[in-house]
């Protein structure tokens, strides 16, 4: 098994910094029994690597880290040592089989997809990060959207129950209060569920092309290709309206306040230096490629 353990210093690793090689042994203890040089060695190189990560930048790119080989039989915990570290140190996790270098017809193309597929991994972890920390600002700002369809705002007195502004509303909502009273009392209906049953109309945004394979001079390659990205001032964002209940309403407007919220420029540039600097791939089977006299591949 080979190992690339660089490690990232971003806040939420505080506490790993803080782990001695001896404390990151005792929390690899709690998943995977015996094993005790190999847990040691790996706690040794990932602390190693939270170290390289404090010095200047010149200095750190002169220090390279080395890869980890853990030789055993199978159902020993090497796989379970490496899956428990990357979650410890927060770092994206990929397994492949070393076996699949030598399969008829490679030339390479797989060795480039596991990078991308760590990033691809990177990406969805950060991403999951940012929206645990605008989930409370994304609700609030749906609940606000959704009041604003159910209380649409009018130079008029609205009517009890009415069709204003696009916006559909079954039922009575008690208008007869002023503005803001009404508000609140739709608010407190709101947070109740009291008011999940009713039907509103709301603009949603068009789902994307689908995606196409691209025949490369390097084999067949599923990419995400959108024509729509490809060719955004023709196409514009499009919206529909929709009805919907209440519920349903909210939880799409969440999910759409969420994606306002998170730069994904930002999204994806931390998750590429968190691959750089504590990516893991675990190269499993390796046994199999070097101790073959004869075969195929590199």
């Amino acid at each position: 098994m080979a190992i690339y353990l660089p490690s990232t210093a971003e806040e939420e690793q505080l506490a790993l910094d803080e782990l001695t090689p001896r404390e990151i042994v005792a929390e690899l203890d709690k998943h995977v029994i015996g094993q005790k040089e190999a847990k040691r060695a790996v706690a040794i190189a990932l602390r190693n690597r939270t170290r390289r990560q404090k010095l200047p930048p010149d200095l750190a790119e002169e220090i390279i880290p080395k890869n980890i080989i853990m030789i055993g039989p199978t159902g020993v915990g090497k796989t379970e040592i490496a899956r428990r570290l990357a979650k410890l140190a927060n770092s994206p996790f990929l397994k492949v089989e070393a076996s699949k270098f030598t399969e008829v017809g490679y030339v390479g193309r797989d060795v480039e997809s596991m990078v991308r597929d760590l990033v691809e991994i990177a990406i969805d972890n950060v991403r999951e990060e940012k929206l645990e920390d605008v989930a409370d600002k994304a609700e609030q700002n749906a609940e606000e959207r959704l009041l604003d369809i159910l209380q649409p705002p009018s130079p008029t007195r609205p009517e009890p129950s009415a069709t204003a502004g696009g916006v559909v509303i079954d039922g009575s909502t008690g208008l007869t209060d002023s503005p803001t009273r009404t508000r609140e009392k739709l608010k407190q209906q709101l947070r109740e569920g009291k008011l999940d049953d009713r039907t509103v109309e709301i603009d949603v945004r068009e789902r994307n092309f689908p995606s196409f394979e691209i025949l490369t001079n390097q084999g067949v390659e599923e990419m995400d290709v959108n024509i729509k990205d490809m060719l955004p001032n023709i196409f514009g964002q499009r919206t529909k309206k929709r009805k919907m209940k209440v519920n349903e309403a909210f939880e799409y407007l969440i999910q759409e306040e969420e994606q306002r919220l998170i730069d994904m420029d930002q999204v994806t540039r931390t998750a590429i230096d968190r691959v750089e600097n504590s990516g893991i791939v675990f190269l499993d089977e390796i046994d199999k490629i070097a101790g073959r006299e004869a075969g195929h591949g590199p």
